[in-house]
């Protein structure tokens, strides 16, 4: 192929380097250039163009990225494209994608000008789907070229391929039971597993709660087995933390095989991977009720599409298994529970309380002064964290700092300056998180706008927070209805310190459900928040 600058005169049946702005228009780059863009160029003042030129036993972009892909097909996957210099290979069923990555590595080694790019090794992929895609840097190449990187897929057999999902298997949920698990945790359990096993073209088959004992659970796997289950799901109440745990004993006492007891995935890493007669067991975590990609997810689809798993597939998923370092997910393991590096006996629930906002809608009154029964609106708010004993408990001041800092003088807080407050109620949130040391392994969220939370009403958010089985989001209630303050866990708190504008971190709530535990109050005042003139009227009329 020939590249390069040429005269307008010899430019017909070229092909068009680059895109040229006209007088008239536009002429796209990799136009085949005809006499009428000839005549539009040489209209527009230019009198010469760069473009490539083929020369016999050549093939243009299309023409090569369509032949290499159409080498590459095999039953199970469509080749498609052939525009813009790609072409694509895509799934034709639903599966997981097998990848023979040094065949592809000796394909892209052929020539720079051919690149072949695919999804990950054992990547879930949907009908439809493009598993790999032909993609030539020049505008085109020799045909022998070509042919020689195709002979590399025929020789040492397809680079890609889809193991296809076996929609007739039959599945199994077991859900274990502890007091004080809510129902509403136990059906989000369902839908969020269903939801997963119908992107396989699967459903649950048979499904049941027992108590978390060994008996029970004993017994709920040898139902699952008369019933033919190929796969059964073992979500437990508490999670499994040792081969004699529960879960694991109930399935040796059943007659079963423990092959493997966790896996280098987070989230994931406490599942438990067994065996009884010819159904296989997953013992699942509790972080399983999310939605989110999860290490079991790694394990079920290759289940599922009839690949062989054994205990070294699951050693070898570590590289790439920090999956809480997505963007959604960013805090590890360690920052949870914080038990390698500081001891239990200093530990401690820190909390903020956001008192830096503008009172717009108060009017110019300042609302963290107003007096609620002769008392500044936020000493009240501070009163009730000091007597809950969460600390350090962090003050974010913005607007009039001075006066809030004094009237908060003498209380043992500490006060935290936000220059950015007009930003918003994020910026507050990012200010005061940094300052809150190491060793808190949660942070109350509370406002300075909300008087009537009592000590008693963020002592029981206290009582309720345990990370070691899931509850790291604790929610006061008031007839169901969601209130304030909030307590975090550690985990959350590069993620709330990631938001923006005038938001705080409420979204997080519904994109972590299943570590929320809502904490039923008496107290109407976790529902009220002071922010109006109107609104401290009603209040002090009673």
């Amino acid at each position: 192929m020939k590249f390069g600058e040429v005269a307008l005169d010899d430019a017909a049946g070229t092909i068009l380097a680059h895109s040229v702005r006209l007088t008239d228009g536009v002429l796209r780059k990799g136009r085949h250039l005809d006499a009428g863009d000839i005549t539009r160029m040489r209209g527009s003042g230019l009198s010469a163009v760069t473009v490539a030129e083929l020369e016999d036993g050549d093939l243009d972009e299309n023409a090569a990225a369509l032949r290499l892909a159409e080498a590459m097909r095999i039953p199970g996957l469509s080749a498609s494209g052939g525009r813009t210099g790609r072409a694509n290979l895509r799934a034709e069923s639903a599966g997981v994608v097998l990848i023979d990555a040094e065949t592809i590595h000796r394909m892209n080694a052929v020539d720079e000008a051919l690149t072949i790019s695919t999804v990950q090794p054992f990547d879930a992929v949907s009908a439809g789907q493009v598993t790999a895609t032909v993609k030539l840097i020049t505008f085109g190449l020799p045909a022998a070229t070509v042919d020689a990187c195709a002979a590399i897929a025929q020789a040492d057999g397809p680079p890609v391929r889809i193991a296809p999902y076996d929609t007739s298997l039959k599945i199994g949920l077991v859900q274990t039971i502890l007091p004080g698990l809510k129902d509403s945790v136990i059906a989000k359990a369902t839908a969020t597993t269903g939801s997963r096993l119908a992107e396989m073209g699967l459903a649950i088959n048979c499904e049941q709660h027992c108590d978390h004992a060994v008996g029970a659970v004993t017994d709920a796997l040898a139902e699952m087995s008369a019933a033919g289950c190929d796969i059964v799901l073992v979500l437990g109440a508490s999670a499994i933390v040792d081969r004699r745990d529960i879960v694991p004993t109930a399935v040796t006492a059943a007659g079963g095989e423990i092959e493997h007891l966790g896996m280098p995935v987070d989230p994931g890493n406490l599942m438990l991977f067994a065996r009884l007669d010819g159904m296989r067991v997953l013992g699942i975590p509790g972080s399983a009720r999310s939605p989110r990609l999860h290490g079991f997810d790694w394990v079920l689809q290759r289940l599922v599409a009839g690949l062989t798993v054994a205990r070294e597939d699951l050693t070898r998923m570590g590289v790439g298994g920090l999956l809480k370092e997505m963007p959604g997910r960013p805090m590890s393991r360690e920052d949870e529970d914080m038990a390698d590096d500081i001891p239990e006996a200093v530990r401690s629930i820190g909390a903020l309380l956001l008192a830096a906002g503008q009172s717009r809608r108060m009017g110019k009154a300042n609302k963290m002064l107003v007096e609620i029964n002769g008392t500044p609106m936020v000493v009240h708010a501070a009163r009730a964290l000091i007597a809950s004993g969460t600390a350090p408990i962090i003050v974010v001041l913005g607007h009039e700092p001075a006066a809030v800092e004094a009237a908060l003088k003498g209380l043992p807080v500490t006060f935290v300056r936000n220059p950015e407050y007009a930003d918003g109620l994020s910026t507050s949130l990012k200010a005061g998180l940094a300052a809150l040391p190491d060793r808190c392994n949660g942070a109350v969220i509370a406002l300075g706008d909300m008087p009537e939370v009592t000590a008693a009403d963020i002592e029981s958010l206290i009582d309720a927070f345990d990370p070691a089985t899931g509850r790291t989001i604790c929610v006061p209630t008031h007839h169901s209805k969601r209130g304030n303050p909030v307590l975090w866990g550690r985990r959350y708190f590069a993620e709330m310190a990631g938001v923006s504008g005038d938001v705080g971190a409420r979204h997080l709530i519904d994109e972590n459900a299943d570590q929320v535990v809502e904490v039923p109050r008496d107290n109407p005042g976790i529902l009220i928040d002071l922010d109006t003139p109107e609104a401290v009227a009603a209040h002090l009329r009673g």
